[in-house]
């Protein structure tokens, strides 16, 4: 499968911007299975200076400069992607969940010293008896650590709603195990919780889902959105990649556009600014399959 994705992103400031300083993360990985057959970042005003880097997990970033006055910034990035069938299926077997936790860290392999990391708290995400107390009930004694982990997955789909109105980029964990609502960034950051309070390891990803429009209804173009998901590792198996929102596997839908340790570390745009005020925001993401299923 091959897309065209279109990531537009618009700030209008109420007073002029003087000077801004920017990082964006919307390029997609390069993995086994995603290949990036193209990709461009258009910023309007032309920026002074404009730098890439690869940051410490991996993911493609774009540091650039405004200096030109300006009361609206627009990014967009566009990317074509060709996604290849997951050609590594969920597995059927894997340890206990209870050995997966204990032996990570005392995992020396390359592969299990990188996910160690991932096995702690981070600026969004805190270990907490809570998540811990929900956790427990799949990950039972003894019981396989891939079993769990969906079972998990399903446990959240069903107990909390999707509403966009009730969360920001700033609630917290806690405050969405509470309300038992959010977005597919608060389901990501409370599995992800759940796992550590259970001393697993697990990683945000963001990216994007393909969407598709009611029957007999046109694709609507820029209505698409970024979507978030988790990474789970076990040890001897690897990376286990789970949907919350979806209550799904992730397959060849799921565009990959960067990790980290929650949602700050890939940000699609953030940055400093001298001026501007009151300012809105937009975002228009379009995710268009340029071939047939």
């Amino acid at each position: 499968m091959i897309y065209r994705i279109v990531h537009r992103t618009t700030y209008k400031y109420k007073n002029p911007v003087s000077l801004g300083n920017h990082v964006a993360c919307l390029k997609p990985r390069l993995l086994q299975h995603q290949q990036l057959t193209q990709t461009e970042l258009r910023i309007h005003p032309l920026p002074a200076t404009e730098t890439e880097r690869v940051d410490y997990f991996g993911n493609l970033l774009c540091f650039f400069t405004v200096q030109e006055p300006h009361k609206q910034l627009v990014v967009e990035a566009r990317s074509e992607v060709i996604m290849q069938d997951n050609t590594s299926p969920w597995p059927q077997q894997s340890p206990p969940w209870e050995m997966a936790a204990q032996s990570l860290p005392n995992d020396l392999s390359t592969e299990g010293l990188k996910a160690y990391q991932f096995g702690f708290e981070s600026p969004r995400i805190r270990v907490r008896p809570e998540f811990a107390d929900y956790a427990l009930q799949s990950f039972t004694p003894g019981r396989p650590m891939t079993d769990a982990l969906l079972d998990l997955t399903a446990r959240i789909h069903k107990d909390f709603r999707f509403d966009s109105k009730v969360t920001t980029v700033r609630t917290t964990t806690e405050e969405v195990f509470r309300k038992r609502r959010g977005v597919c960034q608060d389901f990501a950051h409370l599995q992800i919780a759940c796992l550590r309070s259970l001393n697993l390891a697990a990683r945000y990803v963001s990216g994007y889902l393909r969407t598709y429009p009611p029957p007999g209804k046109p694709r609507l173009i820029g209505a698409d959105a970024s979507h978030a998901w988790v990474s789970a590792y076990c040890p001897g198996v690897g990376w286990l990649d789970v949907d919350p929102t979806n209550n799904l596997v992730p397959s060849n839908g799921h565009v990959t556009l960067a990790w980290g340790r929650d949602y700050s570390d890939v940000s699609p745009l953030r940055g400093l600014i001298l001026g501007g005020g009151a300012h809105t925001l937009k975002v228009a993401v379009d995710m268009e399959p340029l071939n047939s299923d």
